[in-house]
């Protein structure tokens, strides 16, 4: 876990704020949720065989004797809201979206910390395929919005409860012959998480199920046309894509559409965002049968490539003014008068220690002030002064009785 010093928060308020704008572009609506959900919620959407159950979640036991756990994702919690606050009832189709902290207890790697930061989003209510291209269009705006053009769209389907089931038999039957081949991990997959054997990282895995069979050659009808007509409109939006048979996202909630949007700039982790089509998980938590879909993207590799491909964002702002007073009295009237700015909504900041006029305007121009104003026995007697503008060095007289007014 890391701290986000103030330098680098005032990035990712920059950050944020374009994830803001392009959710309120695509009409989604946010949603906060806690920080801490009763452990079940997990097991039952997440999957009890998956790595992050098993293996990752911060779970504990309170006062009360309940089981509770950090936040791992953020889906399972949009979703046990829309059930609790009955969401669906205000309207066919609700679009949410979501950021803020989660928590996994795992091995730490390239933008991947303890405690880590996501944005996500949500469409509940309908089985179209146009809304698993929307979800692939959001990341893909905000990439594109902060300047990160070198990302790969990598597409899947998973199939549903009716294709999947006779799939998983037969990838088992053909992962038992190689099983030799294979890592202890994915060995112990075979019959409890079969799918997570194709998506391993793992050199050897890759070759001993490099013939394996894949889902997309195994669809159903509904399936099959719901991947086309993904495919189609992709193209149709002049999205580039490429039909990744191994994606099958760590998550046991999938259904149809998976996709990842990845940066060679995050090395062999190189997952940006991720997300899919979850049919099946909103009546699974004990809600209404309710089609949906979504998607969740990581800050800190988010981070990672904007600094790497050297993308510019607003670095820390300072104070508008820095009212700098020479001796007591001009001292109190600058420290007023800054209340009086900020009162009104004007960053404005002064001196708290007693320092000289040149440590002054050092401090100012360390803090990237936009203007400098110097009060001292002569301009409180005549009752006026000089702003200075700090990037041109042009001065204006100002009257100190209306300067709030004037300079508000």
């Amino acid at each position: 876990m890391r701290d986000i010093l103030p330098d680098e928060a005032a990035r990712w308020r920059a950050v944020e704020n374009v994830v803001h704008q392009v959710m309120q572009a695509f009409n989604y609506r946010e949603i906060r949720t806690p920080v801490m959900e009763q452990t079940e919620l997990f097991a039952r959407s997440i999957g009890e065989l998956t790595d992050i159950v098993s293996k990752e979640m911060y779970t504990f036991t309170d006062r009360s004797g309940d089981s509770v756990t950090l936040k791992p994702e953020g889906t399972a919690s949009a979703l046990r809201a829309y059930i609790q606050g009955n969401l669906g009832e205000q309207g066919s189709l609700t679009k949410l979206y979501y950021m803020g902290p989660m928590f996994r207890q795992e091995r730490p790697q390239a933008g991947r910390l303890r405690q880590f930061h996501q944005f996500g989003a949500e469409a509940l209510g309908a089985m179209a395929p146009e809304l698993d291209v929307e979800m692939m269009l959001i990341p893909l705006t905000m990439y594109r919005n902060l300047g990160i053009s070198q990302t790969s769209l990598l597409i899947n389907s998973v199939g549903c409860q009716r294709c999947r089931p006779p799939y998983k038999e037969l990838l088992r039957r053909e992962l038992r012959k190689v099983r030799a081949h294979l890592s202890d991990d994915s060995q112990a997959r075979i019959e409890q998480n079969p799918f997570r054997v194709l998506d391993s990282k793992d050199g050897g895995d890759r070759k001993a199920t490099a013939s394996m069979p894949l889902m997309k050659d195994h669809l159903c009808a509904e399936c099959s046309a719901h991947f086309a007509r993904v495919q189609e409109l992709l193209k149709k939006l002049n999205v580039p894509f490429e039909i990744d048979g191994r994606l099958v996202r760590g998550l046991d909630y999938y259904t149809k559409t998976a996709f990842e949007i990845t940066s060679k700039d995050l090395g062999s982790q190189d997952a940006l965002a991720g997300g899919g089509r979850y049919d099946l998980l909103v009546e699974e938590l004990g809600g209404k049968p309710t089609p949906g879909v979504g998607f969740a993207a990581g800050m800190e590799r988010l981070m990672i490539v904007m600094e790497k491909r050297d993308t510019t964002v607003p670095g820390p702002s300072g104070p508008k003014i820095f009212l700098i007073g020479l001796d007591g009295p001009s001292r109190t009237w600058a420290f007023e008068t800054a209340c009086a700015l900020r009162a009104r909504g004007i960053p404005a900041e002064t001196d708290y220690l007693e320092r000289s006029v040149k440590a002054q305007l050092r401090e100012a121009n360390r803090q990237h002030a936009e203007f400098v104003l110097v009060i001292g026995e002569e301009e409180l007697k005549t009752g006026t002064g000089k702003v200075k503008e700090m990037k041109t060095g042009r001065e204006n007289t100002v009257s100190l009785k209306t300067f709030v007014q004037t300079f508000s």
